[in-house]
């Protein structure tokens, strides 16, 4: 794993303020959102070790209500607890990660599937403002990387609520979604599949479009293979 993040850039320390002037009723919401980002964007480091007293100090809240952020933490994959240890922030890993993209090839699959008997005419609407938004991205147009950060992740989550199967829903939007956004921004996106993807993510609205659910998933399902043989392939040369 070393080796893994001395190849990728990790984001700078940015300490975001204390939310000691917080409602009590929001407290455990936005300490759950804050310490979110802060993880997947690497400023909280893979596999450190999480200090309750400290962090119950730092954002003036009581252990319950930090223990209520941590749960929901550990919920979203981004934390691990142990007995007699306490929380750990996960460690990334390339097989942790190509795990990661079978089972969104599996479920991603199965929410185009639905979301081609399921979506409206607006919300396909949407998808393609959205590609039309990507498309003006430099590093894009440049073929150098399909966002590092969020971007066409959102693609996918639109189509994961167009579904309307609450179950996906949950599974990749709540529980999946930030796992793979932390291995998104910590390792980095440079690939000579950027603009290849976004033609695939085109291709994908068209057969939502035409309501045909089987091409639908098996679009997804080659469109996030062929990330993951992008990664292995790129892990291998390492």
């Amino acid at each position: 794993m070393t080796k893994l993040r001395s190849k990728f850039k990790i984001v700078d320390n940015m300490m975001p303020a204390p939310v000691s002037n917080l409602k009590v009723t929001t407290r455990a919401e936005t300490v759950f959102t804050d310490l979110r980002q802060r993880i997947v964007e690497g400023e909280i480091a893979m596999g450190s070790k999480i200090s309750e007293p400290e962090l119950a100090r730092y954002y003036d809240i009581s252990r319950s209500t930090l223990r209520d952020a941590l749960s929901r933490l550990e919920g979203s994959g981004l934390l691990e607890r142990k007995a007699n240890i306490g929380y750990r922030v996960v460690t990334l890993s390339t097989e942790k990660l190509l795990e990661l993209f079978r089972v969104r090839e599996s479920l991603e699959g199965m929410a185009c599937y639905l979301a081609a008997q399921n979506m409206t005419a607006a919300q396909i609407a949407e998808l393609r403002e959205l590609l039309a938004d990507h498309e003006k991205n430099e590093a894009l147009q440049q073929g150098e990387a399909y966002f590092q950060k969020a971007g066409d992740l959102d693609f996918h989550f639109k189509i994961v609520f167009g579904s309307a199967n609450q179950l996906l829903i949950r599974l990749l939007c709540e529980e999946l979604y930030y796992l793979v956004r932390m291995y998104r921004f910590q390792f980095g996106m440079a690939s000579p599949r950027a603009k290849k993807a976004f033609t695939e993510h085109h291709n994908i609205i068209q057969a939502i479009e035409d309501k045909d659910g089987e091409l639908a998933e098996i679009l997804m399902r080659r469109h996030i293979s062929a990330s993951r043989l992008n990664v292995e392939k790129r892990m291998n040369t390492l």
